[in-house]
């Protein structure tokens, strides 16, 4: 996935999350901060990356930010599966806020890793 940087006006965050009421814009905006700190921290020039890692990025992501509390703040938003952030994704890519690869399936996200196991029993300090 890339992020993808548009000219012309586009459905803000708030919008989108108010036309497909699955996540809240909290959650739209959190998958689009990580696709981007994903990117800068595998390579200095923009690229590709496959939704694997960005699920990897958006879980160290999460930890980073709310630790013990990552999954009751995903939860909240709607995230409850590496799936739902290949539904967000796929979502940005309609709106135009990212852009994905011919190669890129929605399947990519699927199961890349438990919520419980990696938020709360393999939690480490």
């Amino acid at each position: 996935m890339q992020a993808r940087h548009i000219l012309k006006m586009k459905k803000n965050f708030e919008q989108i999350a108010k036309e497909d009421a699955r996540f809240s814009p909290s959650a739209i905006r959190f998958v689009y901060e990580g696709l981007s700190l994903t990117v800068k921290k595998i390579t200095v020039e923009p690229r590709h990356i496959s939704g694997q890692t960005l699920c990897e990025g958006l879980q160290k992501l999460a930890v980073e930010k709310w630790g013990r509390m990552a999954m009751v703040v995903l939860n909240n938003w709607g995230i409850k599966t590496t799936r739902d952030f290949g539904e967000i994704v796929y979502l940005m890519i309609k709106h135009k806020w990212m852009s994905a690869a011919e190669t890129d399936t929605m399947d990519d996200f699927n199961d890349v890793f438990d919520f419980q196991t990696v938020f709360k029993d393999q939690f480490e300090f």
